[in-house]
């Protein structure tokens, strides 16, 4: 992969979704996927005002990325788009 086309991969934010975009390598395979503000706010508890979505995704992507890969192995399709139930203890 060249470096322009990694940085083209870089997980972002959408400002008009409100949600940070990623893909996660699932055996071999690149799975695109998203997970919206207000889950990372809930999941991870950041403050309501203020807060930055990329820094959570950052400081949590292990995590973020294992709920896309057992999405994917239950059968999701792409895009996986992450909500709170797949965060929730009896899922992991």
């Amino acid at each position: 992969m060249s470096p322009a086309s990694a940085m083209a991969d870089a997980p972002y934010f959408h400002e008009g979704s409100r949600e940070v975009r990623f893909s996660v390598d699932v055996d071999g395979e690149r799975v695109w996927a998203s997970i919206g503000q207000a889950t990372l706010r809930y999941r991870f508890r950041t403050g309501a005002e203020g807060d930055d979505a990329l820094k959570t995704f950052w400081a949590h992507t292990a995590e973020i990325e294992s709920a896309v890969r057992r999405r994917v192995a239950e059968g999701s399709l792409q895009p996986v788009m992450l909500r709170e139930f797949d965060f929730r203890p009896e899922r992991s």
